[in-house]
This record gives structure tokens, C-alpha cells and sequence, in this order.
């Protein structure tokens, strides 16, 4: 995902790994140093895009935006399906996968935009949150 945050060095982007819930909220851990983490606890309102990569160009991704925020404390089952995306051994029940300095984040999307060229064309098709 290319999140998209502002800070009082202006605008900037940064390639996270993320996991969602049925609620469309997403979530990626970071370390608390990295600029977009500071520039969430400044300024709240992200961005970003979300594309789905494979053979060829199938244009299929979703763009949106939203407000951001730290969690505070373990959330073992953001461990769970972060390790399962990126095919890792999986963490025990309760356990987390943080390590010092680092924290989850979670984004509760206000807008979200479909781009799925094979079914939609060129048109986005708009989600209503």
C-alpha cells in the first residue's frame, strides 16, 4: 500500500505492508521514528492506493482517504494476519510481533474509490462509507 501523509516538510509517501478487518479499517506497524508515523500524530489525514499486482496490466486497485492513528498496546490478532499475508510462521495466540520502538496503526477510511478497468472501464466507482 502507498500511504500518503503531510508533515512541516510537506507532502510524502511510503510503501507499508498492510492488513484490513470487515470493516475496511486497515492497519500496518512501523516504527515510531519513520516519517510517516511522526507526521500521523501530527496531522491525521492520510491517503493512499492500494494496487493489485500480477501478469500484465489489469489496472485493479483502490485509491482512498481517511484518518490515521496509532494504537496503543499488543494486538495479536494484527500479528496473526500480517505474518499470514507475508507467508511467515505464525505468532501464538496473544502473542505480538512488535518489536521496541515499533507500533501498530490503524486508518478508518472516509472515502474509497474503485478502479477496476475490466469491469468499470476507465469510470471509478465510488463506495459509500
Amino acid at each position: 500500500m502507498s500511504l500518503a501523509t503531510t508533515d512541516d516538510g510537506g507532502v510524502w509517501v511510503s510503501d507499508v505492508i498492510y492488513v484490513h478487518d470487515d470493516g475496511l479499517n486497515i492497519f500496518w506497524m512501523s516504527d515510531h521514528g519513520a516519517r510517516h508515523s511522526q507526521a500521523v500524530l501530527k496531522n491525521s489525514r492520510v491517503a493512499g492506493t492500494i494496487t493489485v499486482s500480477g501478469q500484465g496490466e489489469d489496472n485493479l486497485g483502490i485509491q482512498w482517504e481517511g484518518v490515521a492513528e496509532k494504537i496503543d498496546g499488543s494486538r495479536s490478532d494484527l500479528a496473526i494476519k500480517h505474518r499470514a499475508k507475508r507467508k511467515k510462521p505464525l505468532p501464538e495466540v496473544g502473542q505480538d510481533i512488535l518489536e521496541d520502538g515499533e507500533s501498530w496503526y490503524v486508518i478508518r477510511p472516509k472515502k474509497i474509490e474503485l478502479i477496476c478497468e475490466k469491469l468499470f472501464g476507465f469510470e471509478k466507482q465510488k463506495c459509500d462509507l
